[in-house]
């Protein structure tokens, strides 16, 4: 297991630390240069450009946090980079120049998001630039193929000094998660890819909190986050069950 201290030794701002009313936007550097600012640690999110680039992003479609449609895929990094997010002054960036501001001034949770078609695409670019990182960053994603196959490539890739994570919660019923099979579904929902993914650490869903897995994994020495922590009752949820919150929409 790979869990050094920094994984849980601050709050996590959610996307950075964004507040959209005041230009703001999620996932962008002003979010991630808030979140330094105030001592932070830092989570966002990646999805894959037409020509493989990583960018810093949480949709896989455009239109909520832009003024353009469609697809992000679709998109070049070159043409992404010239779209503004909405209400702000930032545009979307890629993970190598989000990193870049960033600095290694706070620790960083990237979430690697999926289409669970089994392309490691995205994986391979963000673990190479992970790899050329000089400050603390971990990556982690709800795809257990994913987390599998970054643990068995951990050596060819040369990261095995990053550690690796889970994003899971008690079940998956939410029309995002119609697209997955039966299969897919009963593996996330009962955790039965551990032998396999062996996370170095659990980002558990705060509103499934108390349960056996987050339980388990302290009990055995993992860390465990709690997403995404937004109300007082939620807060004291994570204390009580998980060793660090991934948090949004207030300042801790």
């Amino acid at each position: 297991m790979n869990a050094p201290d920094w994984l849980i030794a601050r709050p996590i701002a959610h996307r950075g630390l964004h507040a959209r009313a005041r230009g703001v936007i999620e996932n962008s550097v002003s979010a991630a240069s808030a979140a330094v600012a105030g001592g932070f640690a830092i989570e966002c999110d990646v999805q894959i450009s037409r020509d493989g680039e990583a960018m810093v992003f949480h949709d896989f479609e455009l239109e909520r946090l832009t003024g353009e449609t469609g697809a992000l895929r679709d998109r070049t990094a070159s043409e992404l980079a010239r779209i503004q997010l909405s209400g702000s002054d930032d545009y979307v960036p890629t993970l190598e120049g989000w990193l870049a501001l960033v600095g290694g001034r706070t620790p960083v949770i990237c979430e690697i998001k999926s289409s669970f078609d089994g392309d490691m695409g995205l994986a391979a670019r963000t673990a190479r630039i992970a790899k050329k990182y000089a400050g603390p960053i971990a990556l982690k994603s709800f795809d257990p193929d994913i987390v599998a196959w970054l643990r068995r490539e951990a050596s060819a890739l040369g990261v095995n000094h990053i550690p690796v994570g889970l994003v899971a919660q008690a079940a998956y019923t939410h029309a995002d998660w119609r697209k997955l099979d039966a299969r897919q579904l009963g593996e996330m929902t009962a955790l039965t890819h551990w032998a396999r993914t062996r996370p170095d650490f659990l980002s558990w869903s705060v509103n499934d909190l108390p349960h056996p897995a987050p339980s388990i994994c302290k009990a055995l020495g993992i860390p465990v986050m709690a997403w995404t922590v937004r109300r007082p009752d939620q807060v004291k949820l994570a204390h009580a069950f998980a060793d660090q919150m991934i948090f949004e929409g207030f300042t801790p």
